[in-house]
């Protein structure tokens, strides 16, 4: 079944195929869920770091529960909180470093995810994000807490829990394609490999801390991003092609080592969620799925705005309806689009919760 606008089918898909195997739809389809990664799945955890890359002020948020910003890079709603909703949560797992990480709010899981970061912690450092190395860690000690919150539940929710991952967008966008010292030394192709090969001992340390259920996002389009298109399109129509080809190369070699992961782990269920494909059809055909511009964002001008010092509250010429943008800001998608694409990993991640 393919893509059907905004209100596509695949929850409805869900709610079938799970009835069918006499599966309940009316809890939690798992116990928690564990969402480590970058600015795509981040709630909140830079809004207490000393970084540049923050969404705690308007106007992101406006279209958020109470019209308020949390850190989220959106308007709205994420794809992993959209998500988290069709699973049958009514709450979504806090920010790890935020206050309301604490007893029993801890045991629908936590977000330890950090806008900026990359699989690559160099890309974290950079950026002053949490690297992928430390969200491990604050899993760790996650667990730790959990166990003190309830002993009896919590190995049996770091087991049946589905901890989602979005990573390497900022190792492409925001390290490799601006380092001259990187991009000299590695070609795309063989930066993609380095990455996959740190993203494969990730998976494998996280197997160990007791995670059975992964799910990963490949890289999405990425020169199909309003920003992409306007530092680097040199004034070119559409999308730059160059970038979207070694996203295409980076999520063969991601598919690939997903293969041999789950041949070398035991009880290991790992999906590897195509955003690129989704995403490249959105911008490619926006009317069909009820949009109106797929090449800026609504935020300002739309086409180099993310971040305070570009996408605030001044900035001129923000949309006044988000819906009919792909784009929230120049990097990130609109909850309209964020809703398709949870539509996406939904039919694509059924395998992780049956």
């Amino acid at each position: 079944m393919g893509l059907i606008s905004k209100g596509s089918m695949a929850p409805l898909m869900l709610v079938l195929l799970l009835a069918f195997a006499n599966i309940a739809v009316d809890a939690q389809l798992v116990p928690a869920l564990i969402i480590m990664g970058d600015s795509a799945v981040d709630v909140g955890n830079n809004n207490y770091l000393p970084t540049l890359f923050k969404a705690n002020y308007p106007p992101y948020g406006r279209d958020f529960t109470n019209h308020q910003p949390t850190g989220r890079f959106c308007n709205g709603k994420l794809a992993t909180d959209i998500t988290a909703e069709t699973l049958g949560f009514t709450s979504f797992p806090p920010a790890y470093l935020s206050p309301q990480a604490t007893g029993k709010n801890l045991l629908i899981g936590a977000n330890f995810a950090s806008a900026a970061a990359g699989y690559d912690d160099k890309t974290s450092f950079m950026n002053h994000a949490i690297s992928l190395s430390q969200q491990l860690e604050y899993f760790q000690e996650y667990k730790k807490k959990l166990q003190s919150v309830d002993s009896k539940q919590a190995p049996s929710i770091i087991e049946g829990a589905l901890y989602l991952v979005s990573a390497g967008s900022s190792d492409f966008f925001q390290n490799y394609y601006v380092n001259p010292l990187l991009n000299k030394v590695y070609t795309p192709d063989q930066y993609g490999g380095y990455l996959v090969g740190i993203f494969s001992n990730f998976v494998k340390q996280l197997y160990g801390l007791g995670a059975r259920r992964i799910g990963v996002t490949s890289l999405p389009p990425l020169g199909c991003l309003p920003a992409a298109r306007t530092l680097f399109g040199y004034h070119q129509k559409g999308c730059v092609a160059n970038f979207n080809t070694d996203a295409q190369q980076f999520n063969k070699k991601l598919n690939a080592a997903a293969t041999q992961l789950q041949k070398q782990l035991p009880g290991l269920k790992l999906a590897i969620f195509d955003i690129f494909n989704p995403i490249y059809d959105v911008v490619k055909s926006p009317s069909n799925y009820g949009f109106k511009e797929a090449t800026r964002g609504c935020c300002g001008t739309g086409t180099v705005e993310t971040t305070v010092f570009l996408c605030n509250e001044k900035s001129p010429g923000t949309c006044s309806n988000a819906t009919e943008f792909v784009f929230w800001d120049a990097v990130h998608p609109s909850e309209a689009a964020n809703r398709v694409l949870a539509d996406s990993l939904i039919a694509q991640g059924i395998s992780l919760i049956g």
